[in-house]
């Protein structure tokens, strides 16, 4: 039966439940939870919504049309994506009064996110929590294999023993998630109420005003993409 315990939830929630102790009593170290997702510019989410008696509000279906050539990083054409991804982290940390600070990181992909581009992306959340002062991040995750492929997991123990041997930098002490278990991470219900917010009744958004809309809604600056350097694509 779907409601009966699987092997494992119980223990795999109990090391997410043993970082989030942790955080509270280590003011220099951040609780993170971390996940992909995937913006549709056609899929319209299902939603509730207040109208006037008689004019009830009805979404478009979005039909794709012969797209434009847009300039990439690179300098040579691309085709509008159909579905932007982006890593996004749920940072809880403590600032320097001691007050709980809770914000969303976001790093959209140019392409897919795999396990390269992880890498990136990880190394870029150290950056900013070591320019704040912090000497750690405690990170919870699901089991795509992109977080546990062997990329990753070597990037991350490389990583943190530059980081002891230098005596510097942030640390990753990483959690991964039950399968099948999204109600155990925070952000998951942002990127359905963020879908919500940006959706677009009767027009296709063009890639910039989605990506722009997803990070006012989310109130987080737009960052450069990431991608897969093109030595190593």
């Amino acid at each position: 039966m779907d409601h009966e315990p699987r092997p494992g939830v119980c223990e795999e929630k109990s090391q997410r439940d043993r970082l989030i102790r942790l955080a509270t009593t280590h003011p220099e170290w951040v609780l993170g939870f971390q996940d992909e997702v995937w913006w549709s510019r056609f899929e319209q989410p299902s939603m509730h919504a207040w109208a006037p008696q008689g004019r009830p509000i009805r979404l478009k279906e979005q039909v794709e049309q012969p797209v434009a050539k847009r300039q990439d990083t690179s300098g040579k054409g691309a085709k509008e994506p159909k579905e932007p991804a982006c890593y996004g982290l749920y940072t809880h940390l403590r600032g320097e009064d001691g007050a709980l600070e809770r914000e969303v990181w976001l790093r959209f992909v140019d392409g897919r996110p795999v396990s390269e581009v992880t890498c990136r992306y990880l190394e870029w959340c150290c950056g900013k929590l070591e320019a704040s002062g912090k000497t750690a991040l405690l990170l919870v995750w699901d089991n795509a294999p992109r977080h546990t492929s062997k990329m990753v997991r070597e990037w991350i123990d490389e990583h943190n023993r530059r980081a002891k041997g230098q005596g510097s930098g942030v640390r990753i002490l990483a959690c991964l998630l039950p399968k099948k278990s999204p109600w155990l991470n925070p952000i998951e219900p942002k990127w359905v109420h963020t879908k919500r917010k940006i959706v677009e009744p009767d027009g296709l958004l063009s890639t910039t005003e989605l990506t722009g809309r997803v990070c006012a809604a989310l109130g987080c600056s737009h960052e450069v993409h990431l991608s897969i350097p093109e030595n190593t694509a």
